[in-house]
């Protein structure tokens, strides 16, 4: 099942996140998403949250597709995943988890290593795409293409190869260090000493 959970940040711009809505199987709202998503003709396969923010018209067309969750120790997003995962939903892609508000961005991207822990998760943007890994991954990639690397844990020691500027058992103890590299062929590969919550951004061709 391709399923796309579209979180209530920018609404997706680029041709290829619009050509990933409307291919989508199914398509999970985190709560006001939906006003955007149904503004722009597409609808709504769940919706997911406290509801507050849902338009009244687009909450009565709307309500057999209703899921309220009441629990302020998530937000809306992770309520998505949970429901994903209570579901039997093996992997999903994320949109509109980044844009607007900057703290609900970082918080959005660095829950990818919760998510990935039970479910298969990307999280795109107009820009790029975010993917965490816990333990050694190969990526295809191209040319050129734009690398940063970012640790939940700065104890681990990371390495790399197919990277401009490579890594060697480096433990990345602020999120800065290991952005703005780049790839110097088809694939590269992030090499983990042991588990551990990593980050992985992806830039698009521009």
């Amino acid at each position: 099942m391709n399923t796309i959970i579209l979180a209530n940040g920018a609404f997706p711009q680029s041709e290829k996140l619009l050509s990933m809505l409307d291919n989508a199987e199914q398509i999970v709202c985190c709560d006001g998403a939906v006003n955007n998503l149904v503004a722009s003709g597409r609808e709504p396969f769940v919706i997911i949250g406290d509801l507050d923010s849902v338009n009244p018209e687009i909450r009565l067309k709307y309500k057999k597709r209703l899921v309220r969750v009441l629990d302020q120790d998530t937000n809306d997003l992770t309520k998505a995943v949970n429901w994903c995962v209570e579901n039997g939903i093996k992997e999903v892609t994320i949109l509109g988890a980044t844009g607007k508000r900057e703290d609900h961005t970082i918080g959005n991207i660095s829950l990818l290593a919760q998510y990935s822990k039970v479910i298969s998760v990307k999280l795109f943007t107009d820009y790029g795409v975010f993917v965490s890994v816990s333990k050694t991954t190969a990526f295809d990639t191209f040319k050129g293409q734009q690398v940063s690397i970012f640790s939940l844990d700065t104890d681990l020691k990371i390495s790399s190869t197919g990277l401009k500027y490579p890594l060697n058992e480096h433990k990345l103890t602020s999120w800065w260090m290991g952005t703005l590299n780049e790839s110097e062929g088809e694939t590269i590969t992030i090499i983990l000493n042991e588990a551990g919550d990593v980050i992985v951004y992806l830039l698009d061709e521009l």
